[in-house]
């Protein structure tokens, strides 16, 4: 599975991405886990499965989703308290079940 975790600038979707790919690790799950910036897209949906949207972007999350839903990739927000989660579970659950809503 290929994950993307976007942010606004990039920075804080650098810190769940790393905590992200830890969680999946310790839980045996294959992924390719990138992070970037909501400049990235829509280029950024070519080969990714599964976006991870950053809370701040929930005001256009919609129009993401969306944006994302018509290149094939699954997209779900990210919750306010993933920037103080202590790993990545949280956000390794979010795209597994973005996975599954998809397939």
């Amino acid at each position: 599975m290929r994950i993307m975790v976007v942010c606004g600038a990039g920075a804080s979707s650098t810190f769940v991405a790393h905590r992200l790919r830890r969680s999946a690790a310790e839980q045996g799950v294959v992924a390719e886990i990138s992070a970037g910036s909501e400049a990235d897209l829509p280029a950024g949906f070519t080969g990714v499965d599964v976006l991870l949207v950053g809370p701040h972007l929930a005001a256009r999350f919609d129009d993401i989703r969306a944006r994302a839903s018509a290149a094939g990739v699954a997209a779900a927000l990210l919750p306010e308290s993933i920037f103080t989660e202590r790993d990545g579970q949280v956000a390794l659950s979010l795209a597994l079940g973005a996975a599954g809503a998809r397939s």
